[in-house]
């Protein structure tokens, strides 16, 4: 029985486990974007965001705390270096999951696992965005625009 069991075994043991997700973490960390199972995906944020939330201070212990976890030098210092900067700010959440649908092989769910601050497609919305939004209102460009134009026409006639 599984009582008070809440981590998802992926089909593996243990030892397997923690070098399947220690690998997948390396990945994310080095591609900023991975595609993977659903299953593997939750598994992973689970496993990967408190790394992150350690790589936000830069002390000795907390990077040998997370080098314990991905026994990857690269990998740490990517971290430390790239992704911990951009994460400073945020108070959790730093990976997305977004569902791709069924593989063709065996229907398995599918899904990418990406870190939120790293997507420039929606970092570039927001700004555009709010720079639109605060240019002009409704009001002002309907009575304004036609005003000025029958004014500078009758002036230069």
């Amino acid at each position: 029985m599984r009582h008070g069991n809440k981590n998802n075994a992926l089909g593996r043991k243990k030892a397997h486990r923690d070098a399947l997700l220690s690998n997948l973490a390396i990945s994310l960390i080095d591609h900023k974007r991975i595609e993977t199972t659903l299953a593997k995906a939750k598994a992973l944020r689970l496993y990967v965001e408190p790394l992150i939330t350690k790589s936000k201070e830069d002390t000795t212990h907390s990077r040998r705390v997370v080098f314990s976890e991905l026994q990857n030098k690269e990998a740490t210092a990517a971290l430390f270096r790239d992704v911990a900067p951009k994460v400073a700010s945020r108070p959790g959440g730093y990976t997305r999951i977004i569902k791709l649908g069924n593989r063709l092989g065996d229907a398995a769910e599918m899904a990418m696992i990406e870190l939120v601050d790293f997507n420039a497609t929606y970092t570039k919305e927001k700004a555009a965005g709010t720079a639109k939004k605060t240019r002009r209102t409704r009001r002002t460009s309907g009575k304004a625009a036609p005003k000025a134009e029958g004014g500078e026409e009758a002036k230069s006639e």
